[in-house]
């Protein structure tokens, strides 16, 4: 009985925290959920460094400190860390929820094991640096509009983001306008990272189970890239459009009812008057 209570109590527990603060199961899951759309092990410098060999040039405490709480690192004037932001262009890394020494110490041993292969399953995607064709664009567009599908069965980009000239309603507003998007990751490189392994809390959980396939990035690069060279962002009225649309619906409606009533109205009282002349 007390094993029963006892097992209910840490359940109870692990119910209340949220799926950004439980830890993955492993650190490999744990890296590819946080840390693959900002590094590679031996792929390059993404927005943050390559981190293949980084035990070597660094300690191993100050690792550690730094990846539970890189901002407040940054911010207490480390030399160190300094360098670290000014090589990222300023973009401070995230502090990832529920960080702590012994989840951080396993990321370290996982990428200390990683970088001894000769290829690490988080060297990332090589991009194509071939220049981009107008059927590239138009493919890209359509995965974002969700015309095709994507091959996993993921959401459309439309769903949650817009971008500058897509007509119509536009997009969605839950995501951030990506009008831009390419020009903020720095490239082909992070953005296809980013594209593998989207870090945010809104779309972790729905491309973990549906990741893009690789074969959908390079044109999805190539409509960003494109979104970014016509400049600025989406300045559409589509709401204002949705609003008429749903207002102009509700008047149809509201009409359609109206003469559905009247003609019921007018049935009803012509029997009614029918009723009354024949007992008179």
């Amino acid at each position: 009985m007390r094993q029963l209570a006892l097992g209910a109590a840490v359940l109870a527990a692990c119910a209340t925290l949220s799926p950004a603060q439980q830890p993955a199961d492993q650190p490999a899951d744990d890296f590819r959920q946080n840390c693959f759309s900002c590094h590679t092990i031996g792929g390059g410098r993404l927005a943050g460094p390559d981190l293949k060999g980084v035990s070597e040039r660094q300690q191993r405490d100050w690792l550690i400190k730094f990846v539970q709480a890189p901002k407040a690192v940054i911010d207490s004037g480390d030399p160190y860390a300094q360098e670290l932001l000014q090589q990222a262009r300023g973009v401070v890394m995230p502090t990832i929820a529920g960080m702590t020494p012994g989840r951080a110490g396993a990321l370290l041993d996982l990428i200390e094991a990683e970088s001894q292969l000769e290829e690490s399953q988080f060297k990332g995607l090589q991009m194509s640096d071939r220049p981009f064709t107008g059927q590239d664009v138009a493919a890209g567009r359509g995965l974002f509009t969700g015309q095709p599908r994507l091959l996993t069965g993921g959401p459309a980009c439309l769903s949650c983001h817009t971008v500058k000239g897509l007509g119509g309603l536009s997009g969605g507003r839950l995501g951030p306008d990506l009008s831009r998007a390419f020009e903020r990751l720095g490239g082909r490189q992070s953005m296809g990272a980013w594209l593998m392994a989207p870090p945010t809390p809104t779309m972790q959980p729905l491309f973990r189970a549906h990741p893009l396939d690789p074969v959908e990035i390079l044109p999805l690069i190539a409509f960003l890239e494109n979104a970014t060279k016509q400049g600025g962002e989406d300045q559409s009225v589509s709401i204002l459009n949705f609003f008429f649309l749903g207002l102009g619906g509700t008047v149809v409606v509201l009409a359609g009812f109206d003469a559905l009533w009247k003609k019921r109205f007018r049935g009803v009282r012509a029997t009614l008057v029918e009723r009354n002349g024949r007992t008179r």
